[in-house]
């Protein structure tokens, strides 16, 4: 499978097409409208590799490079892009190219039609590292010989310097990272832009839209600070519009070439987008989050009037919220620049003014770095620096995504930073409110205020606040938040990123293997929470997530995996897989990680937790005796039948209200067209919850939730109220949640007070 039609893809794909290529498929079969294309595969780029004798080599060079010499990081990406340039295709591939490419043609009409080549790493658009502008992408490329010639440069651009190094500070195997290639008819844009269908400092429900005149590259690179607008999703009201300054666009010239030039004075200050058309890509905004289930970065374009989405991706950092005091001045002293808040937080040092990428060697740990606009390459450097300030840009550009992810406070598009800000001089910046002041600030812990006022206590709650973690690559960041521990750890990732299905390491032999890589990536997020309690869930992917491995070219193909072959009802069929799974945390617990629990998922009979503890029990692991041992809740069987699950034996349990939610009122909470019908606050499904809980109360079984309803405020008063003895959410939400559940006690000790004195 070497070239793929978007309309045959999915977002399960990313193996085969890479991130940016499988949500573009999702979004096509989602009848979100989609310019038209195809994606020449990861499997097509690994056949290029082998055959071209040319990977050995490769690995070769990255494995002498020391990323954190830019020269030699340059100069060693420069030497593989150039082995891949000059390596040949292989005749068949060509042959297929050029079939789909004719096609596409074809289909929409044109001759030599032009379209956008665009790279789709597979490790891209993942939800805890969105590799932005790690690779390339070309425009305006016509003609089959062209489009192959830039597939290639496409596949070369895997190995940039900057590709190279991020990969490397995000510990992604470059023998384990493929590249795909989009091929897409270009949308020949009059306005385009971006949109976050949250906003993505503080998470609050509004759609937040950038956009400019012509092709949306200049928002994406920063090259204009775009107008900016915010509209509340509850009831499309615009509740802010800024308009911008929009000094150059990118459009076409005689050729058909993107180029950039500048906008027309008459059009420089006037408002891009339309109430009508606010309105109509905030109801985009909406559909495509609610088909997702999480919120969306997305790219969009207006081509005569019509809409067309270009990309989303799940946003890969959601900031806390921070209070806004609304005082400018604070004591921070003269505000030297003013411009967009991009990633929230305060920072101190010297500014070193960046104008070429020649000069990034002078970035120190702990400097302001001043630029015009960030680029992909200057990721190292950006890493070095505690703040980053910006001429142009708006908050969805490239400096604002990779500084949110990075945790650095960022201020964007303030016009003049590079002419205003003196080298050398302290600055402070604060990147919530996008200001930059005048010398280095000094933390330092408040003075008691005379008349008894005293520093704010940390939050204490009975009920504990715990993280999901996904990756262990989150759980320092997770274990940041003070949580008091992870109330939900998922296997998928740590299986599903080796490229191997999990029983071909059996069938293989090399079970040892399987049991190292589950145990080493659990005890990096068990390490980073110890002692606090890590509840690790087994194995459950769904059948289209194990296809694209591997060994997984024997997986089934069913009409809904969702309702299907997953969770302990699959690994009770492979029981070899989960005793695995026992086998690794049997060892961590012997090296001293005894805080970690297991539970199993998706469990719909008593006999199933029987038969699971039965096979912990066959590799000398004692299920209560030896390792806590419980269950997820979420098919309502188990919400109803929860007192034969406690007769037989469960130290906790863990209500998965997502799925318990589609699996009670019968809506696929992934299909648009039913997406409104789905409400974790449906009687039916608050009864099931209440049940669970009060059942596991009486009985003394811990309960929590790790579903999406943990994070919704009033939903958690009801949950503290029911006897729930823990909550899990998502890291960007604990501080909130923390604060949640605080009131929810206060609330319920205060009614039992009030009734004694009634």
């Amino acid at each position: 499978m070497y070239v793929v039609k978007f309309e045959d893809l999915n977002k399960s794909d990313i193996g085969i097409a890479g991130g940016k290529g499988a949500n573009l498929g999702e979004l096509t079969q989602a009848g979100i409208p989609v310019p038209p294309g195809f994606v020449v595969t990861a499997q097509a780029y690994e056949k290029f590799m082998d055959e071209a004798g040319i990977n050995d080599k490769v690995m070769s060079i990255l494995d002498e490079i020391d990323i954190n010499d830019t020269k030699a990081l340059q100069a060693a990406a420069e030497e593989i892009k150039s082995i891949i340039i000059e390596a040949p295709i292989p005749e068949d591939l060509v042959i297929f190219i050029r079939e789909y490419y004719n096609e596409l043609c074809q289909r929409v009409g044109e001759d030599d039609t032009d379209v956008a080549i665009r790279s789709s790493a597979t490790a891209e658009d993942l939800p805890e590292a969105s590799f932005a502008g790690q690779q390339d992408t070309f425009l305006h490329v016509s003609g089959d010989d062209e489009v192959i010639e830039y597939i290639r440069k496409c596949w070369a651009s895997l190995f940039e310097a900057r590709a190279i190094f991020y990969r490397e500070e995000n510990d992604f195997e470059h023998s384990k990272v493929y590249i795909a290639v989009v091929v897409q008819k270009m949308a020949i844009a009059d306005k385009a832009g971006v949109m976050f269908t949250v906003n993505p400092s503080t998470g609050e429900e509004i759609a937040l839209i950038e956009g400019s005149w012509g092709l949306g590259e200049s928002v994406v690179s920063g090259d204009v600070t775009p107008d900016n607008y915010q509209v509340d999703k509850k009831n499309n009201e615009i509740i802010n519009v800024t308009i911008s300054d929009k000094k150059v666009m990118y459009t076409n010239d005689e050729s058909g070439t993107s180029v950039k030039v500048e906008v027309p004075e008459e059009k420089r200050k006037e408002r891009v987008l339309s109430d009508d058309e606010l309105i109509e890509l905030t109801e985009m905004g909406k559909r495509v989050q609610a088909h997702y289930g999480e919120p969306m970065d997305t790219e969009w374009a207006f081509e005569r009037d019509n809409l067309f989405l270009l990309q989303a991706r799940p946003i890969t950092t959601l900031g806390d919220a921070v209070e806004d005091t609304g005082d400018e001045s604070s004591d921070l002293g003269e505000v030297l620049v003013r411009g967009l808040g991009a990633s929230p937080g305060m920072a101190s040092g010297k500014v070193k003014i960046v104008l070429d990428i020649d000069e990034l060697d002078k970035i120190k740990d702990g400097d302001i770095m001043v630029t015009t606009m960030t680029t992909p390459d200057m990721v190292p450097a950006m890493r070095r620096a505690s703040g980053i300030v910006t001429d142009e840009g708006g908050v969805t550009c490239h400096a604002s995504i990779i500084s949110r992810e990075l945790g650095i406070p960022c201020v964007v598009g303030t016009g003049d930073a590079t002419t205003t800000l003196k080298e050398e001089s302290g600055v402070t910046l604060d990147g919530k409110k996008g200001l930059v002041f005048d010398g280095i600030s000094e933390t330092k812990p408040e003075a008691p205020v005379q008349g008894g006022a005293v520093e704010a206590a940390p939050i204490i709650t009975v009920t504990e606040v715990k993280a999901n973690v996904s990756m262990p690559e989150a759980a320092e960041k997770a274990a940041a938040t003070g949580a008091d521990g992870v109330g939900l750890l998922r296997t998928e990732h740590l299986m599903l990123t080796s490229g191997i299905h999990p029983g071909k390491f059996i069938a293989d032999g090399r079970e040892d293997e399987l049991i190292d890589t589950i145990a080493d990536n659990v005890m990096i997020v068990a390490d980073a929470f110890y002692p606090k309690p890590v509840w690790y869930r087994t194995l459950d992917a769904p059948t289209d997530e194990f296809i694209t491995l591997e060994g997984g070219e024997n997986e089934p193909r069913e009409h809904n995996p969702m309702l299907g072959w997953r969770g302990i009802r699959r690994e009770l069929d492979q029981p070899e897989i989960l005793k695995c799974e026992f086998k690794a945390i049997k060892k961590l617990h012997e090296k001293g990680y005894t805080n970690i629990g297991i539970m199993i998922p998706l469990s719909q009979s008593p006999e199933e937790l029987k038969q699971a503890k039965a096979l912990c029990s066959e590799v000398g692991f004692e299920p209560h005796k030896d390792v806590e041992f419980g269950m997820m809740v979420e098919i309502p069987a188990a919400a109803i039948m929860i007192d034969e699950y406690i007769k037989v034996g469960i130290d906790f349990v863990s209500l998965g209200t997502n799925d318990l939610t589609q699996y009670t009122l019968a809506v696929d909470r992934n299909n648009e067209f039913v997406a409104k019908h789905y409400t974790e606050e449906h009687p039916a499904v608050m009864k099931l919850i209440e049940r669970t809980i009060r059942k596991c109360a009486e009985a003394g079984v811990k309960c929590s939730i790790c579903g999406q309803a943990g994070s919704v405020p009033h939903i958690v008063e009801k949950l503290v109220a029911f006897g729930i003895t823990s909550v899990s959410s998502n890291t960007d939400a604990i501080a909130e949640v923390r604060k949640t559940v605080a009131r929810a006690e206060q609330k319920i000790i205060l009614d039992a007070a009030r009734k004694r004195l009634e």
